[in-house]
């Protein structure tokens, strides 16, 4: 059950009024709600709940490899006095976000999509722009002078509700949810345009070619792209994607206009420090991590808790910070599964009662797989007071850990045609044997020659279970197109 990447701000202090300060790279006047020493303070109380929702990617060659690229860009920036602080999160996920006072993030899995230390450096370098410009405190001030106050909090359920199932995150308050709060959510049009222009200019200020802002873009537009096609082939409709792109508008005139930007450098720019940047990488995960939980086509793994569960045909899984959903091809009604933490009691009764509450409630015993296990029927009252209907099945698993199954749907007649299958789904439910955990094998990125046989060939000996060579192709860059030559080093998932 991983950290899930989210789009995330946090909830302002905001200091008794307002106050003027000059901003670093306008060198204008501004009234803000945040003073310098605010936005310092609130980025170390960000920092500590953006450690503590996604986690730091255990790899310390590689943070200290990211931090000595930020810190570079950083040096030469308008704000080169701030105490900055670059983080690679383990999250799969495709996103980098800033926080107020110096605080920049990556995640892996945006990583495994860029192709040089330059492209990275232009992710970095957009980010510390929306820092030294001071982003995030000119939209809580625009935020409080509208009458809003400081910046709300944001309950992100488990990807259930994402997937149309409403009232999953009602579930005795066992769904999963994260607290999330954004400076970097809906950035404006010229913040974003103001970043790109402060990123080009980093890049150049550091020797980097500033064309590669540009190639940022394009690479995440063609992962994009991809999760579009693979909608299509499967049949599905293209849904929105948390990356990078998701959290920073673009469109085809920003992208004009950031190929302008960088067309008007004519300096003479060192290497992309290409060979650099696969070195740093290789061996890197690629996707979930074994503490996380693994999916691998309908199954999810989680070696550290010793469980396994199994997605009906046509059903997704979804691997959520605090809960797996399986979700039916409708979108309409799935299975919760989710750890019961030790507070909540031990025996099932205990459980029942003390998370629920219930008016009334039926009660089976049952086993799932050699598992200890009780289905229960009943009925609680809701936030609001009325009557509402629940099904869960509480299973004693490995390591005396309880779960908790719950059955959650849009209406009832989502419920109804999905509860075959719902229960198929609970059914597989199982202490993990020696195959599962033979399968539950993080991939990792690694640099290979690139064959003659071209990806074509390489996708034969890929373990990526989804069109692994279009996969190949957009993790290299060449998704829409482009050359590689036979030799050159090119990144494979293994």
């Amino acid at each position: 059950m991983h950290r899930r990447c989210l789009a995330l701000c946090f909830a302002a202090t905001l200091l008794g009024g307002c106050t003027t300060v000059t901003n670093p790279v306008s060198g204008l006047q501004e009234r803000t709600v945040m003073s310098v020493a605010a936005e310092i303070a609130e980025g170390k109380k960000g920092h500590e709940q953006v450690l503590a929702e996604y986690g730091v990617y255990a790899d310390p060659k590689l943070q200290a490899y990211v931090n000595e690229i930020g810190q570079r860009l950083a040096g030469l920036s308008e704000r080169s006095e701030l105490e900055w602080h670059f983080t690679v999160l383990d999250s799969p996920e495709i996103n980098a976000f800033a926080l107020p006072g110096g605080y920049i993030y990556l995640t892996r899995g945006i990583m495994a999509y860029m192709g040089s230390e330059a492209d990275l450096a232009g992710v970095i370098g957009h980010e510390i722009g929306h820092v030294t410009a001071r982003h995030g405190a000119q939209r809580a001030t625009r935020q409080q002078t509208a009458g809003l106050g400081v910046l709300a909090a944001t309950l992100l359920g488990v990807a259930l509700e994402g997937a149309g199932v409403s009232g999953a995150g009602q579930l005795a308050g066992q769904v999963s949810q994260s607290v999330a709060a954004g400076y970097i959510a809906s950035y404006g049009r010229e913040q974003e345009l103001q970043a790109d222009r402060l990123g080009a200019e980093y890049l150049s200020r550091n020797h980097y070619d500033p064309r590669n802002m540009v190639d940022v873009i394009n690479v995440l537009k063609n992962q994009e792209r991809f999760a579009e096609d693979s909608a299509r082939a499967e049949g599905r409709t293209p849904q929105p994607h948390a990356n990078w792109l998701a959290s920073h508008p673009s469109n085809d005139k920003r992208l004009e206009e950031i190929t302008q930007i960088a067309g008007g450098y004519q300096g003479t720019y060192s290497d992309e420090g290409r060979t650099r940047y696969l070195r740093a990488i290789n061996g890197m995960v690629f996707g979930e991590s074994a503490e996380q939980g693994l999916t691998r086509g309908q199954n999810f793994y989680h070696a550290p808790l010793g469980i396994a569960v199994t997605a009906p045909p046509g059903w997704t899984l979804h691997n959520g910070k605090d809960a797996i959903t399986l979700v039916d091809a409708e979108g309409r009604a799935g299975l919760v599964v989710k750890l019961i933490p030790a507070k909540a009691g031990g025996a099932h009764e205990d459980i029942v009662r003390n998370l629920f509450q219930p008016s009334s409630a039926r009660a089976e015993r049952l086993t799932l797989n050699g598992l200890q296990a009780t289905h229960v029927v009943g009925v609680r009252s809701n936030p609001q007071g009325a009557a509402q209907p629940f099904e869960v099945t509480l299973v004693s698993g490995p390591g005396n850990q309880n779960y908790l199954l719950g059955y959650v749907a849009k209406d009832s007649q989502s419920m109804q045609r999905a509860y075959r299958q719902i229960r198929q789904a609970e059914g597989s439910f199982r202490a993990m044997a020696a195959a599962d955990r033979a399968a539950a094998r993080p991939w990792t990125v690694k640099t290979v020659p690139y064959p003659r046989g071209g990806f074509q060939s390489l996708a034969q000996q890929s373990p990526l279970d989804s069109r692994p060579e279009q996969q190949l192709k957009l993790i290299n860059g060449v998704y829409a197109g482009g050359d590689i030559q036979p030799g050159q080093l090119v990144k494979v998932v293994e």
